[in-house]
């Protein structure tokens, strides 16, 4: 069956159907859950392949937020289900009754990527089928073993006018795109996120696109460098830094450089003791990001910077394997400065005084994720407020995208719109408001020649 085939498959289901009640809901929930639960070492086993190395921490760190999410989802969608009571307006408070009743979409369209492709398939497509929605799923060609094993999972729990994998590389993708859904969540770089938003506004389709961009530490002088960098070494090491929000560079005090090297250094060998040979270790996932993170070294090299490997068994090419290497003051407009690095490089950046470090994060577009290091709940507030980013963690890195109760999402160039908990709920719903009015209506007045109670109370309101 081709792409149109099954899309026009999953509207006719739809239409059956068009709002599933709770039970069929939760039902649809527990299912997803079973199969997760039932196939984590096939599918732990499979990303392994399509990596190359994939340590099994990293592919934790991907299942345990998907349950998660399917129990938070499951615990809380009765609530998020009922019609939200509005306020009808003083004109209508005595005669009508207002409220917002949540439908869902229709047929939504999720385009998955390689990089945690189990977490950005399965979350949106928790609370898509929690919003009462069929769903297509375009999966990254990148990832052929893992495809395969959650095409066959699905396949036991849901019919194919329910939850259909597609699979297919750039032409597929496009066609994808192109397709009339009543919704499209993309995940993945923003250059091909403005294909993808390109190809939905021919036929009208809302997007949700999560995207990704240069995510920055900044470091004040209130915290310690022990504590900044145990933060920080776990959320760049974390799938060998080939997260979106993957800290991207860090800002820190002049005077606190050679303290942050070294201490980097020394916690990062706590946890891949072996260097490359690390069990621990992630490998990079394709020959073309291989290629990529060696050109931007490479450049790096040719520019004689400073770079600090920070193990000194740090490389094994032929197997995608490299240890953070530490790029120390690149000059802005090199190849780590001006592009989302997604991988184990970490520019680290001195400044004198914080105007210009908040000055290199303001240069550059708004970032999904922002990490600020500071003890000073001054400063907490000051950048919480002031900087946009689409999520932010103090003295932390990475793990706010784990927070079931909130939503995840960027700003412009880093994304558009969100998921997760009930603000996914509502992404993947209609929000439809529904005014009743009773035996009684006071509108016609208005419009009837000569002096009545309503005109006057409208006068009133207007100081008329």
């Amino acid at each position: 069956m081709n792409i149109n085939n099954r899309f026009q498959t999953s509207i006719d289901a739809y239409k059956a159907n068009t709002n599933p009640s709770l039970d069929q809901r939760l039902e649809k929930l527990q299912k997803l859950k079973q199969l997760v639960v039932g196939n984590i070492d096939t599918f732990a086993e499979s990303i392994g392949k399509d990596f190359g190395q994939r340590s099994l921490q990293d592919t934790m760190l991907e299942i345990l937020p998907i349950i998660n999410n399917i129990n938070y989802t499951i615990d809380n969608l009765e609530k998020w289900m009922q019609p939200s009571l509005r306020h009808p307006g003083v004109l209508l408070a005595s005669t009508s009754q207002a409220q917002v009743v949540y439908q869902p979409k229709g047929v939504v369209g999720i385009i998955s990527t390689w990089n945690a492709p189990l977490m950005v398939t399965l979350n949106p497509l928790t609370t898509a089928l929690a919003a009462g929605n069929r769903v297509l799923i375009k999966m990254s060609e990148f990832t052929p073993n893992l495809n395969s094993a959650l095409r066959n999972a699905l396949a036991t729990e849901f019919s194919e006018d329910e939850v259909c994998v597609i699979e297919g590389e750039a032409d597929v993708a496009a066609q994808f795109s192109a397709l009339p859904f009543d919704h499209i969540l993309f995940t993945g770089s923003t250059t091909v996120g403005r294909l993808v938003m390109k190809a939905a506004a021919e036929n009208l389709t809302p997007v949700t696109l999560e995207l990704g961009g240069k995510s920055p530490v900044l470091i004040d002088e209130t915290v310690t460098i022990a504590k900044a960098v145990e933060r920080i070494v776990v959320g760049k090491s974390a799938n060998n830094g080939q997260y979106c929000i993957a800290p991207d560079y860090v800002l820190l005090p002049e005077d606190k450089l050679e303290a942050f090297i070294a201490e980097y250094v020394a916690q990062y060998q706590e946890l891949f003791v072996d260097g490359v040979d690390s069990l621990e270790m992630t490998s990079l996932a394709t020959e073309s990001q291989m290629t990529r993170i060696h050109n931007y070294l490479e450049e790096s090299q040719r520019k004689a910077e400073r770079i600090v490997s920070c193990h000194p068994n740090g490389y094994r090419f032929e197997d995608r394997l490299l240890s953070t290497q530490l790029i120390i003051n690149p000059a802005a407009d090199s190849l780590v400065m001006t592009n989302e690095i997604f991988g184990p490089l970490l520019p680290v950046i001195t400044y004198q005084n914080l105007a210009e470090a908040l000055d290199i994060i303001e240069c550059n577009p708004n970032p999904l994720a922002l990490y600020l290091m500071s003890e000073s709940d001054e400063r907490q507030d000051w950048v919480t407020k002031n900087i946009k980013s689409g999520g932010m963690c103090i003295n932390d890195a990475l793990f706010h995208a784990a927070v079931d109760d909130a939503p995840f999402g960027g700003i412009r160039e880093s994304g558009i719109g969100a998921y997760h908990g009930i603000e996914g709920f509502h992404t993947f719903s209609h929000a439809k408001t529904v005014l009743k009015t009773g035996d009684i209506s006071v509108v016609k007045q208005m419009f009837l020649p000569g002096d009545n109670e309503v005109k006057q109370m409208i006068s009133t309101l207007l100081s008329i």
